[in-house]
């Protein structure tokens, strides 16, 4: 199934919707979609209850999803197999967070030094990114659709100054998807936690460092109590969630739900985005106020170097290692040039600018 035709369909009118679905007979139709976030985990799980109250308010009640949080079925890891086994219709979680069983999954998160959210999701519904999504889930009876970004996430959050290679060492960070092979290359341990477990394992020692996404979330959890160093971000530009639907599941429902279940995924995404930056703006304050000694550092030229040559070659490997992962990567790269040479001239220069006259 071609995903770009699928959602060229997205340009019908909410009112034609509504029209066919008043057309048709009053069937109601409950998904269940088990989430990896704990129960009213903020922006994240606002986006699960967004998307589902959309769907349900556009089928005038055809259409409800029931919201399993990782509190109830107890695996916050474990949504794919899930989805997968038809033990849930849908899930929400991180499409890199698959890596170890389908390698291919970890591109459609955010990748390294790679597309702004704004680029990334141009990708994704105008490139080459929804149909490559489909070929890496069609073999696991799924269907994968962008689920919300985070923008732009932080470095994270280290209990001493990295000041050379050399202090990354031996490290145990907390780190998912691609950049925790990246930072493996240079002598980090990284490793992932699920989300309720990372305060204590920092503060007990468990780990040395910590990324999780920004300053919204970040501050909920606490790190800036138990942390000294806050580093801006290089590995995750652009991290999108995911909305996971089991095929046999979607093709149960009628034309007229399965677009009213696309434009409520794909409006909550970007509602998510848009929040994303309202919190971590507020948070941001915040913390600036409330913690004036945290020490913000931007790692050094030479592990960031040595970060992007790593990046470099990971990103050949994996190229090399079969065909739609090279097609994947040849996908990303040859769209960031195109629109990073105009994000160069618009965003950036306008930020450069500004920042002159302040």
């Amino acid at each position: 199934m071609k995903l770009r035709s699928v959602f060229s369909a997205l340009t019908l009118t909410l009112a034609t919707v509504f029209t066919s679905s008043q057309a048709i007979a009053e069937e109601t139709f409950t998904l269940r979609l088990a989430e990896t976030w704990g129960p009213n985990f903020p922006i994240f799980g606002d986006t699960t209850k967004s998307m589902a109250r959309m769907a349900e308010e556009m089928s005038n009640g055809r259409l409800q999803i029931r919201i399993d949080s990782s509190n109830r079925h107890k695996a916050p890891f474990g949504i794919f197999d899930m989805v997968k086994a038809g033990q849930y219709d849908m899930g929400h979680s991180a499409s890199y967070y698959w890596k170890g069983k389908v390698p291919n999954t970890l591109f459609f998160t955010s990748m390294p030094f790679g597309m702004t959210a704004q680029e990334q999701y141009a990708w994704f519904y105008y490139g080459d990114g929804m149909d490559l999504m489909q070929e890496v889930y069609e073999p696991h009876n799924m269907l994968s659709f962008p689920g919300g970004n985070t923008g732009i996430q932080m470095g994270g959050w280290f209990n001493k100054e990295i000041n050379s290679l050399d202090d990354l060492q031996g490290l145990k960070m907390r780190i998912p998807g691609f950049a925790g092979e990246v930072f493996a290359e240079v002598g980090v341990n990284p490793t992932n936690i699920a989300p309720g477990e990372l305060y204590t394992a920092l503060e007990r020692g468990t780990i040395d460092a910590v990324e999780w996404v920004g300053p919204a979330l970040d501050l909920r959890l606490g790190f800036q109590q138990i942390a000294d160093y806050y580093y801006t971000g290089w590995h995750e530009p652009a991290t999108e969630l995911q909305f996971l639907i089991n095929k046999d599941s979607w093709e149960k429902l009628p034309a007229d739900l399965q677009q009213i279940l696309q434009i409520a995924m794909r409006t909550a995404s970007y509602d998510m985005l848009i929040m994303s930056m309202h919190e971590n703006a507020n948070a941001w304050a915040s913390i600036q106020s409330d913690f004036p000694d945290l020490q913000v550092r931007t790692f050094p030229d030479d592990v960031i170097q040595a970060m992007y040559d790593a990046n470099s070659k990971l990103l050949q490997e994996a190229a090399e290692r079969d065909d739609l992962a090279r097609r994947i990567v040849d996908s990303q790269a040859e769209y960031l040039s195109n629109a990073r040479a105009y994000t160069n001239i618009s965003d950036r220069a306008y930020l450069n600018t500004m920042a002159e006259l302040e």
